[in-house]
């Protein structure tokens, strides 16, 4: 029997929150495509940084997930406390991702052979991070936030649930990218945006299997019922 050690949710947050800001800025890096989740964003990013140079990515994340957060609280027929600490964690995000995204940029130039590298690690990571999350009782992005708030109400399956949000959101990328930059063209989403929209819900049921078997979630600090409310 496998020993398990504690782990608090409160810490699956922060460790939610900077593991998704470097995996997408190693996915970024790659330019094999962004995820899906995070293409709607960054499209909104190149499109609008062409005359506002001040618009990162970071931003266009909080302000797209403002707007995802609007459309949840309209599906549910009402607004928890714990949709406006979801935004928070968008905003937070957002300055991870910038301060990544920087980072990243730091390692030396190692041609085409580390982009396949970087792509798969910054999947897996990706993967990891949302999964992490869903451990925590302290809201996610609006994204995981969205799946979980949905499969539960349902009482569908969450990894199911991720599956097709994800899809939607690469079918939208596809179609963002052809307004944008013109038919045909695909900017942000390419051929890793497809495999990773068929592997993440899969990838996710996975890493969280991996953290229930050795890994034992508590709560370190007495919040769950006020974000929850």
């Amino acid at each position: 029997m496998t020993h398990k050690k504690t782990f608090y949710t409160e810490a699956a947050y922060i460790a939610g929150l900077l593991i998704l800001a470097f995996g997408t800025a190693l996915m970024e890096r790659a330019d094999f495509g962004l995820s899906m989740v995070v293409a709607p964003a960054y499209l909104v990013h190149r499109k609008l940084s062409q005359t506002m140079p001040f618009f990162t990515f970071g931003m266009a994340e909080y302000v797209l997930q403002a707007c995802l957060l609007v459309v949840l609280s309209l599906v549910m027929g009402r607004f928890k406390k714990g949709y406006l600490f979801s935004f928070v964690t968008a905003v937070l995000y957002g300055f991870s991702l910038d301060a990544c995204m920087a980072l990243v940029k730091l390692i030396p130039d190692g041609g085409s052979a580390e982009r396949p590298v970087f792509f798969v690690v910054g999947l897996l990571l990706g993967a990891l991070a949302i999964s992490f999350f869903f451990h925590s009782y302290l809201p996610p992005e609006a994204y995981e936030l969205f799946v979980k708030e949905i499969a539960e109400s349902r009482g569908w399956e969450l990894g199911k649930v991720k599956t097709i949000y994800d899809i939607t959101s690469c079918i939208v990328s596809v179609i963002l990218s052809f307004l944008f930059f013109g038919f045909g063209h695909f900017e942000g989403v390419k051929g890793g945006t497809f495999i990773g929209a068929l592997l993440n819900g899969w990838l996710i049921g996975k890493w969280g299997k991996v953290l229930d078997r050795y890994l034992e979630f508590k709560d370190g600090l007495p919040l769950r019922g006020f974000f929850q409310s």
